[in-house]
């Protein structure tokens, strides 16, 4: 009588369940979930039978449908025992998940784009990364894919063109744009898990981070600048209530709090809180130099450019069966460029980038990098979304 699981698969659930138990019960502790050890998992066992297995597997869906993408998101971000191998179990394990749910594909899409915000190198150009690129760094995940993205995926590059026209982090926030990535998401439905989609998507998502982190560093450097020529002027103090702080708040703890923010967004920019804190501080400056109206007429006129329709975000059809792709081209060199925050006009922060890497090759492995964020990605959280979409090149 053959068994109803194959001895392979239950060898292969077991090790994959081994991987992933100190990491999810370090995340449980962080965030103070409620959950038993698996003393099946605790015990160490390396051979073990089909109820171990079992009890291992359901322990670990009772912590998958409890930890939140964004207490995901802010553990594999800042915690040090988080490492590139660490994300590729991970990744592996929610791509492999039959349960299709919304909460699921968050954690598949902000996995996918974190791995590959490991292994690529710091100083590649937005140019370079196309989705030949892509797929071939993620061939350790989603295998060899067939590189013929149907029609519905150039939404995403539509989305990603207006993300790079956006010239402050508010206008990014409330022009709509994020909305339309969510929306492309959203309407991708089963087919969001295609080969060629979860490679556009991860493309995507790194994309759009690059495009928010530059345009934090903007807005935070023209705060700091701001308080400097306040402070130039013998202004020690300013109102700041619309940034949800006092209303005499003096300018040296503001310039504190601007020098933390490069570092706190890299782990709660989940939270939509914090970063309309950042852009009403930038109107509480302004308005402080005696430049609110303006700023408040260009906030009028933004707003009448955001009544136009938006863009639009066509709903896929199923995609006939890809046809095979021609060649690879090489997956292309880290350029001997500046770390994604870098180059652009009047931002003085870099970022926590931990500097530059060798370039991929085939069948290479890529080099670890620090468990902290280069870049950032919007969440999917209420009220604050990154979604982003790409030109292809």
């Amino acid at each position: 009588m053959k068994p109803s699981t194959p001895v392979k698969d239950l060898a292969a659930q077991w090790i994959s369940a081994r991987r992933l138990y100190p990491i999810y019960f370090e995340l449980a502790r962080e965030f103070a979930i409620e959950v038993k050890t698996c003393a099946e998992l605790e015990g160490g066992v390396e051979a073990p039978g089909k109820e171990a297995v079992e009890q291992a597997r359901q322990w670990l869906e009772q912590m998958d449908s409890q930890v939140q993408v964004h207490q995901l998101r802010q553990f594999l971000q800042t915690n040090a025992l988080v490492t590139q191998e660490t994300l590729l179990h991970l990744v592996q394990h929610f791509v492999a998940k039959t349960e299709k749910s919304d909460a699921v594909r968050d954690k598949v899409d902000f996995l996918l784009v974190q791995y590959f915000s490991q292994i690529a190198p710091t100083g590649i150009n937005d140019s370079e990364v196309d989705l030949a690129y892509v797929a071939r760094a993620m061939e350790a995940v989603l295998g060899q894919v067939d590189l013929k993205p149907p029609v519905w995926l150039n939404a995403l590059d539509r989305v990603l063109d207006a993300a790079r026209k956006c010239r402050s982090l508010d206008e990014l926030l409330h022009g709509g744009i994020l909305e339309q990535g969510r929306k492309a998401k959203g309407l991708a439905g089963e087919l969001f898990y295609l080969p060629v989609a979860l490679v556009a998507f991860t493309r995507f998502g790194y994309l759009m981070r690059r495009v928010f982190f530059r345009l934090m560093l903007g807005d935070l450097n023209i705060i700091l600048d701001g308080l400097t020529e306040l402070e130039d002027k013998g202004v020690q103090t300013i109102d700041c209530r619309r940034a949800q702080f006092s209303a005499q708040e003096p300018i040296l703890r503001l310039r504190m709090i601007c020098q933390s923010w490069k570092v706190m967004f890299q782990a709660e920019y989940s939270s939509g809180s914090p970063l309309r804190m950042l852009v009403d501080l930038k109107a509480s400056v302004e308005h402080a130099l005696g430049r609110g109206k303006s700023a408040e007429g260009a906030g009028k006129a933004k707003a009448a450019t955001s009544a136009k329709p938006p863009l639009a975000v066509a709903k896929p059809a199923a995609p006939a069966k890809a046809a095979t792709a021609g060649p690879k081209p090489p997956l292309a060199k880290a350029a001997a460029a500046p770390a994604s925050g870098a180059g652009v006009p009047g931002t003085k922060l870099a970022s926590n980038s931990g500097g530059p890497q060798v370039g991929l090759k085939p069948g290479a492995k890529p080099a670890a990098r620090p468990s902290a964020a280069p870049e950032f990605e919007v969440s999917s959280e209420p009220g604050w979304d990154a979604e982003s979409g790409s030109p292809r090149k």
